[in-house]
């Protein structure tokens, strides 16, 4: 008897304990990655004393599950978490909008009167055919007078116009429902954008709570709904002007959450989610020997240098330039660039990039212009950036907007090697380049068992701009890789030579409206029976 008590007592608690508890998180701020985003969220949920199942609605749809973290008062244990799309339906309470929903009873009340019209043009269409058949009968009785005929005839007439304006004004009316019905819909459609998206993602939080009352929560997950990548605008005014550079961001997210005034934090690194501590080891310094690429270490055919660095903690890093009014806080590790942005962002979770500016920049840049007309006959502005590291670019897409005018897209990449930083500004129609090959200073010799072909070209280039440029002009010839085959350069003009690569270079320094020619010439010596496939460029 007394265990039949008990667990008599106990039931009430547990039908209690099991009926869910619902709350709303709300997004407060976001930590995106190239590939993912942390998620700060916040909820407040009115909790009685015992245990509850809280269910939080409104996570994303997509998380990862051992990285959620529920931060509660000190009254309030946790117990579990589990995270699902599926839920009990009617354990949702109602949710609709007062605007959304006053807006769907005027599109039914709408719809309700264009269905009277509808019944009336209808009854009056019956009403027209009634009257035919009375026509078609009356004129098949061969009785009436003719005095009795023309009242019946005036009679039909009358009834007739009097029905046929009356179907004329209800299809007015009813073109006008209508349009009060697109109209309305196009409200709702409207009203449902600017409404707040909600996702399907739910917490399930098992909770035993002390103290019946209000309490805050305070949720943190890592989802992989969430991408960001730098972005550049690019613009010069001329040639003497520095660049200024409009740093930018594209964030995309599809959470199921639309985020509203959220504080955004942009890292260039990928989230970690091992939380193990590291434990150093001794480091030993060792030589790489070349003949242990046979058994399957490195590939490398010389030695390599081991290079020791200080470790450098993590600092605020300083821009160098003049920054506008746009700024984001940026700081720096040993493997990330992180910007904190101060103004609150709204990301709708529609897959679309969102762009978010960080900061803008003068960067003193020296301009030269580049051809190589053996591949392109344009002539290409390029801007090199010395120094740019101090920058903390990354590498992304940039627009470039030069003298007021869109010419494209270039691609920024700062992990070059190299000190100098260039960017391809885009091309100059107005430096005019032509590559012709000389008929005849070339041709074809035929030797004993050998033959014998040269090759000569004028490159001429035109400066059609107002201002002195400086362009810095490519060409080649081909380098042989066969025993029996020579080449000879005969003609550079004054070029810069790599021997062991063929390029040669040119450093002009055109003047307004001036003309230069260069003339390349080389010889090709090959055994007779031979042909190549890729000298006649």
């Amino acid at each position: 008897m007394r265990k039949i008590i008990i667990v008599g007592l106990l039931l009430p608690m547990l039908a209690i304990a099991q009926k869910p508890v619902f709350t709303t998180a709300k997004v407060k701020a976001a930590t995106i990655y190239y590939n993912a985003a942390e998620l700060s969220q916040s909820a407040s949920i009115n909790l009685p004393a015992g245990t509850s199942e809280v269910v939080v609605k409104n996570v994303a749809n997509e998380l990862s599950e051992n990285t959620v973290q529920i931060g509660a008062p000190s009254s309030v244990t946790v117990l579990s978490v589990q995270f699902t799309t599926n839920y009990i339906s009617e354990f949702e309470p109602d949710e609709n909008a007062p605007a959304i929903k006053k807006v769907r009873d005027s599109i039914s009340m709408v719809k309700k009167e264009i269905a009277k019209v509808q019944i009336e043009k209808n009854t009056g269409s019956k009403s027209l055919e009634l009257l035919d058949r009375n026509m078609s009968v009356a004129g098949a009785n061969t009785g009436l007078s003719v005095a009795e005929l023309t009242k019946l005839l005036d009679y039909n007439k009358a009834k007739r116009i009097e029905i046929n304006n009356a179907i004329n004004a209800l299809q007015e009316r009813e073109t006008k429902l209508n349009a009060i019905v697109q109209r309305l819909n196009a409200a709702l459609e409207t009203n449902e954008k600017e409404l707040e998206k909600t996702s399907n993602g739910k917490l399930i939080l098992q909770v035993m709570n002390a103290v019946a009352g209000n309490v805050s929560l305070d949720i943190n997950y890592i989802t992989n709904t969430a991408s960001w990548k730098p972005f550049y605008d690019l613009r010069a005014d001329n040639i003497n002007a520095p660049i200024n550079m409009l740093y930018k961001a594209q964030v995309t997210q599809y959470s199921g959450i639309d985020w509203k005034k959220v504080k955004l934090s942009l890292s260039s690194g990928y989230p970690n989610q091992n939380n193990q501590a590291p434990i150093l080891s001794p480091w030993f310094l060792a030589y790489y020997h070349p003949a242990e690429q046979l058994q399957g270490y490195a590939s490398d055919a010389a030695l390599q240098e081991v290079v020791v660095q200080a470790y450098k903690p993590d600092r605020e890093t300083k821009i160098r330039g003049v920054a506008s009014t746009v700024e984001a806080r940026q700081t720096t590790t040993q493997l990330t660039v992180n910007f904190d942005i101060d103004i609150p962002y709204d990301i709708l979770s529609n897959g679309k990039a969102h762009s978010v500016a960080l900061k803008e920049i003068k960067l003193p840049a020296k301009y030269k212009y580049y051809a190589a007309p053996r591949a392109e006959t344009d002539a290409f502005l390029m801007a090199s950036l010395d120094d740019y590291s101090a920058y903390n670019l990354l590498p992304g897409e940039a627009n470039i907007i030069f003298e007021d005018m869109y010419v494209g897209k270039t691609m920024i990449n700062p992990n070059e090697t190299a000190d100098t930083l260039s960017l391809s500004m885009g091309r100059d129609k107005k430096i005019s380049i032509r590559r012709e090959k000389i008929v005849e200073k070339s041709g074809t010799k035929f030797l004993s068992s050998s033959k014998e072909q040269i090759f000569t070209y004028d490159i001429i280039v035109r400066n059609n701009k107002k201002e002195m440029v400086e362009l810095s002009l490519h060409d080649q010839y081909p380098i042989s890789t066969d025993k029996d085959v020579t080449v000879e350069l005969l003609q550079s003009d004054k070029a810069k030579e790599q021997q062991e690569t063929g390029l040669l270079r040119w450093e002009l320094k055109l003047a307004p409206n001036e003309t230069r020619k260069i003339r390349i010439s080389y010889k090709v010596k090959s055994p007779k029976n031979k042909t190549f496939a890729n000298l006649y460029q």
